[in-house]
């Protein structure tokens, strides 16, 4: 055991010299871990996961005592993709939509109570990831996702045809 122990220090001390001596700046964003990545599609399915996704992270903010905002979401949504100017792209489409703003630090409701801000954050981030506008998302898919996703919740748009 104690063997294992000391090879894994020294892969962690090649590691830290590697970046020491700067192996790094090769690196490329279209290699990051697959587990960080989501991928995005405009079809009701997607959006089940990312109503559900939308919980988790929630959940798991709360545990880490940590904020739950449209930045450190999309942080952990889409790790160094999440960039100043696509955190600002999908803040800002999101934002046209409604009347209040939602900015980057705004610490967004619980998503079962409130669901129209984040239908809102996540047809924004459907639509700049595919690089579509904000009409073309599917929101008939969208709210039957919600409903999939939270079935004890009143559905969005129960009265509209």
């Amino acid at each position: 055991m104690l063997v294992m122990n000391v090879t894994k220090v020294m892969k962690v001390m090649k590691v830290i010299k590697d970046c020491s001596i700067g192996q790094f700046d090769n690196l490329q964003f279209d290699n990051l871990k697959p587990e960080t990545m989501i991928k995005i599609e405009n079809t009701q399915a997607c959006f089940v996961e990312l109503w559900l996704r939308l919980e988790r992270t929630r959940r798991l903010l709360w545990a880490q005592n940590k904020r739950f905002c449209p930045r450190r979401l999309l942080k952990s949504w889409f790790g160094l993709r999440a960039n100043d100017d696509f955190i600002w792209e999908v803040c800002f489409r999101a934002s046209q939509e409604m009347e209040d703003p939602i900015y980057g630090w705004d610490i967004l409701p619980l998503p079962s109570l409130y669901p129209r801000p984040h239908r809102e954050f996540l047809r924004a981030i459907v639509a700049v990831r595919l690089g579509i506008t904000m009409c073309q998302v599917n929101l008939r898919a969208l709210d039957k996702a919600y409903s999939v996703a939270f079935p004890h919740s009143t559905p969005i748009n129960v009265n509209k045809k």
